[in-house]
């Protein structure tokens, strides 16, 4: 703790700032490696984050590819792998509202507000490291859709504009989890946003267009977010 505010700074003849952008540029920085390496070492974030997209990505493909291009009459991976991508991004989130919720059981939180550091930096550090994870993510899933056969056709920067879609939409909905796990610690709300991802996952263009949809549903599935993140991808 003595570590996150960092060295003592004298400011106004003697007064301690806490404010001051040196400290919020250090104590994020602390936070964030903090925040990475619990992710490395926490095998569940493993799995929800990688493991199971790729196993699903490849599902996908094997189960349902043919099926998907038969009846489109494109190639299904160029919905998938944008889909999967998604879905990792927010399962990840998803599993690091656990990881929230056992912090504020345990008193870290409740330690870090008492602790002279800069209001902020607990913040920015979730962002840059769910950044960093979401980023991490996407190349995976992308490497694994290149293997099965997806390819770009927008040249480098509709490839980097691609990869940006999913770190977006992960940091969105990694506000509105980290919102709940502090509002509302119950380890039944982790499923139920499971069963909202899983919703948004299959009612979305991600696996077929919209007009393959039942009419009476098609206006939830186009206005949708995954839907739209899908189909800029």
């Amino acid at each position: 703790m003595t570590a996150l505010a960092g060295a003592p700074t004298v400011v106004d003849g003697g007064a301690y700032s806490e404010n001051s952008l040196r400290h919020l540029m250090f104590q994020t920085r602390v936070l964030t490696k903090r925040l990475l390496i619990r992710l490395v070492r926490n095998p569940i974030t493993i799995v929800h984050a990688l493991l199971l997209p790729v196993g699903f990505l490849l599902t996908l493909n094997v189960v349902l590819g043919d099926s998907i291009t038969a009846a489109t009459g494109e190639d299904g991976l160029y919905r998938s792998v944008p889909l999967v991508a998604l879905l990792a991004a927010m399962s990840g989130s998803t599993a690091g509202m656990v990881g929230i919720t056992a912090e504020r059981l345990d008193g870290f939180l409740a330690r870090l507000w008492v602790v002279p550091m800069h209001r902020g930096a607990g913040l920015l550090a979730r962002l840059a490291a769910e950044v960093i994870r979401l980023f991490g993510t996407t190349l995976v899933i992308l490497g694994a859709g290149i293997i099965l056969g997806f390819r770009f056709h927008r040249g480098v920067v509709g490839a980097l504009l691609w990869l940006t879609v999913p770190v977006i939409f992960g940091v969105a909905f990694s506000a509105v989890v980290t919102m709940v796990a502090l509002y509302w610690p119950r380890a039944v709300l982790v499923e139920a946003i499971q069963i909202v991802g899983l919703m948004l996952t299959f009612f979305s263009t991600g696996l077929v267009p919209l007009d393959k949809y039942p009419d009476w549903v098609q206006p939830f599935v186009r206005y949708q977010p995954m839907s739209a993140a899908v189909d800029t991808m």
